[in-house]
């Protein structure tokens, strides 16, 4: 075990700690109503995404692709709404 290591590790378990805390202070943030539910929704859909498609292609690598390709075909899509709504002036 080097000193390569030992930082490898520190570093990896700083990051897993500062993970978990945005995590629970998060969810403690979502539980006392500071958080909007519909801005819980658009940060947690690409996890979902990713996760769904993981567990049924059985390949992260493509399932990370293709959540990558459908995310940005629904923020193409909600840009395209949004422009379509304000030029008919649904405001």
């Amino acid at each position: 075990m080097g000193v390569p290591f030992i930082g490898i590790t520190v570093v990896l378990a700083v990051t897993g700690l500062a993970l978990l805390s945005m995590l629970l202070f998060g969810i403690r943030s979502f539980a006392h109503g500071k958080v909007s539910p519909m801005t819980t929704a658009a940060v947690l859909l690409p996890v979902v995404l990713l996760v769904v498609l993981g567990f049924a292609m059985g390949d992260w690598a493509s399932a990370a692709i293709y959540s990558i390709l459908i995310m940005l075909c629904i923020a193409i899509l909600a840009m395209l709404f949004s422009s379509v709504r304000g030029l008919v002036g649904l405001r």
